[in-house]
């Protein structure tokens, strides 16, 4: 039942870089869209303090998830939930971090806007809305292989594409986040960071 994901196994370690330092020292972290589980098992590895909550839509991602975690004997890592970003009602009512990566691309842009809604319903003050993928900056991409990318997503389904930068943040800062931390990371991948205000 368990999944890989190569991107996952890729990029898992620079994200963690990224995160260690933003993290409470303790609480709870929700994941949006976790996907295989690969990135959530590596983190609670890595940072045993913090409890974590993984999450997907997906029965087969949600059994996948829960295999890795039952292989790797974690024990602050909690049952995936089933939860859709854009829904109205999320089954969890607080937490101090909600992560998500390589979701807004592959999803409606109503996804997006029900991620950063219910984030912002649910992280405190100074809580962390973390976001990684590729994204467009200034109208253009960033690289020919985000473009080639973008292009093979919207003929696969013509809701979903590479997002505008600026356009998240402007969703964000609609909803009480201030602007983003922008980190370049590998593969023409953006980390952004966003704080509850």
């Amino acid at each position: 039942m368990r999944r890989q994901a190569p991107a996952a196994a890729r990029n898992r370690q620079p994200i963690l870089d990224v995160l260690r330092p933003r993290l409470p020292a303790q609480g709870l972290v929700l994941e949006i869209a976790s996907g295989s589980g690969e990135h959530i098992v590596h983190f609670a590895e890595a940072l045993p303090n913090l409890v974590f909550q993984p999450s997907d839509p997906s029965p087969e991602a949600r059994a996948s998830i829960d295999d890795w975690v039952q292989e790797l004997t974690l024990d602050n890592v909690r049952p995936a939930l089933a939860l859709d970003a854009a829904g109205d009602v999320w089954p969890l009512e607080r937490a101090d971090t909600v992560l998500c990566c390589n979701m807004i691309h592959i999803a409606p842009w109503e996804a997006a806007v029900g991620l950063v809604v219910g984030a912002g319903r649910i992280l405190p003050k100074d809580g962390t809305l973390y976001l990684y993928g590729p994204y467009r900056r200034g109208g253009r991409h960033t690289a020919p292989s985000n473009e080639a990318f973008d292009l093979d997503l919207r003929g696969r389904d013509a809701a979903w594409g590479v997002r505008d930068l600026e356009a998240v943040a402007a969703l964000a800062e609609a909803r009480d986040f201030g602007l983003p931390e922008i980190i370049d990371m590998p593969a023409n991948n953006l980390s952004l960071v966003f704080k509850r205000l």
